[in-house]
């Protein structure tokens, strides 16, 4: 009988190692990327000036750099890439979708409507003034989704969902097309932010986002037993007791409102919501307790990595956050893919 318990506990502490350690190695990465995000750009700075301007009130060029223009940048960067990472997450968990990202439900499309009508008839020109324009998009377009797709016998289903954000985000892109057709001044004010990137974010949009990151995370940490028993079919998640209802409901509004963080902190910005999810479930399993807080290591990694390239490619002019992503996330993507471990 000890030998039997013994042998069934072996292998799930195997997993937890397995678990600890890809964490703990997530996080070691997540450092490292915050400081290259810190030392270089169009003028590098030194590890110890990085450290002197952040821990000892430093006063040279150097730190007036760091805390003024790349800790801010920075800072915006972890919330926005852990925000899409999550989104993407969940999205695919409820979807059951294996190519779902915060797009798939016209929360993306939503928010770049918002930033369009605001830049085309409210004469908003900042970044701080896109934010709540880009969340209320996002919101309005979640809403249209959930509503169109709630309709009708068998409610809000995988399915239903994806072809209800399929339709809207065909109506959001006439409309935004539209709006930049009659009122040309605006498109290119628009297209920089519709690229997606992390420069010019300041202080004051992070003082914005960080209570939106807080109730999405929560929402969607809420929501993880429940995807990991819908990822079984939802009648064994009935059987298993839980509520389908409010765990779509619960997963789609973290989901939404991780997505209006990201979108309208840095623009609509793509991949990290699609490649980081499987990332994170090719080293931590399928558990969303686990998977979750990974996709929130990963998903800074990816995006301060791209910025930091764009950075570096063609100085001292920088490549978009948003251009990059992909090429750096892509081999990633392909490997997972030629390897089949690949799962919704």
């Amino acid at each position: 009988m000890s030998a039997d318990r013994a042998s069934s506990r072996s292998p799930r502490a195997g997993l937890v190692r397995r678990r600890v350690g890809w964490t703990a190695a997530a996080v070691v990465a997540l450092l490292f990327a915050v400081l290259l995000s810190l030392a270089l750009g169009s003028r590098q700075i030194a590890p110890s000036q990085v450290l002197d301007a952040l821990l000892h009130g430093g006063t040279s060029d150097a730190a007036d750099i760091v805390r003024s223009l790349r800790l801010p940048r920075t800072v915006v960067g972890l919330m926005v890439g852990a925000a899409l990472a999550m989104a993407g997450t969940v999205m695919q968990g409820v979807t059951r979708n294996p190519i779902a990202d915060p797009g798939v439900l016209g929360v993306s499309q939503g928010a770049s409507v918002g930033v369009v009508l605001a830049i085309a008839f409210a004469g908003v020109h900042t970044l701080t003034g896109y934010v709540w324009f880009a969340f209320a998009g996002a919101g309005l377009a979640s809403v249209a989704v959930f509503a169109i797709a709630s309709g009708g016998r068998g409610g809000a289903s995988p399915v239903k969902l994806a072809l209800a954000g399929a339709a809207v985000n065909a109506l959001l892109v006439s409309v935004t097309s539209g709006v930049l057709t009659t009122k040309a001044a605006a498109l290119d004010e628009f297209r920089f932010w519709q690229i997606g990137s992390l420069a010019g974010r300041d202080a004051e949009i992070a003082a914005q986002i960080w209570p939106f990151l807080l109730v999405g995370t929560v929402l969607v940490a809420a929501a993880a037993r429940g995807l990991d028993a819908l990822a079984l079919g939802e009648d064994v998640a009935k059987g298993l007791g839980q509520n389908i209802a409010v765990v779509r409901v619960l997963a789609g509004l973290g989901a939404t409102v991780l997505t209006g963080v990201g979108v309208a902190a840095a623009g609509p910005i793509a991949f990290v919501g699609l490649a980081v999810p499987h990332l994170a479930r090719a080293v931590v399993g399928t558990d969303h307790r686990w998977v979750l807080p990974m996709a929130a290591l990963i998903g800074p990694v990816m995006l301060l990595i791209s910025d930091v390239v764009g950075r570096l490619v063609f100085p001292p002019s920088e490549v978009p956050a948003g251009v990059m992503t992909a090429p750096i996330g892509v081999p990633f993507l392909v490997t997972l893919v030629r390897k089949r471990t690949v799962t919704a």
